[in-house]
C-alpha cells in the first residue's frame, strides 16, 4: 500500500483534509487522533487490503511515514 493510500484511509477515518496530510504528519500532534481513531484507523487500512498492523507495533506508529513503512515492511 502507498501513500497515497494510505493518505486517503486516514482522511477518510479522522475526517480531514488529505492535502494536509504528509509522510511527516504525526497522527496525535498534527491530526488530533486519540487511541480510538488509532484502532479505528488499522480497521480501515486491513479493510482496505493491507497487511495487519500487530497491535504491538501501534504504539510505535507516530507519523503517516510509520505507518506506510510498518506495511512496507510487513509485506516483504
Amino acid at each position: 500500500m502507498d501513500f497515497e493510500q494510505v493518505r486517503d484511509i486516514i482522511a477518510n477515518t479522522l475526517s480531514c483534509d488529505a492535502d494536509s496530510i504528509t509522510m511527516d504528519t504525526n497522527l496525535i500532534e498534527d491530526l488530533e487522533a486519540d487511541s480510538l481513531d488509532i484502532v479505528e484507523l488499522q480497521m480501515a487500512l486491513e479493510d482496505a487490503g493491507a497487511e495487519k498492523i500487530p497491535d504491538e507495533k501501534l504504539p510505535e506508529l507516530k507519523t503517516v511515514g510509520d505507518i506506510v513503512n510498518c506495511l512496507k515492511s510487513a509485506k516483504a
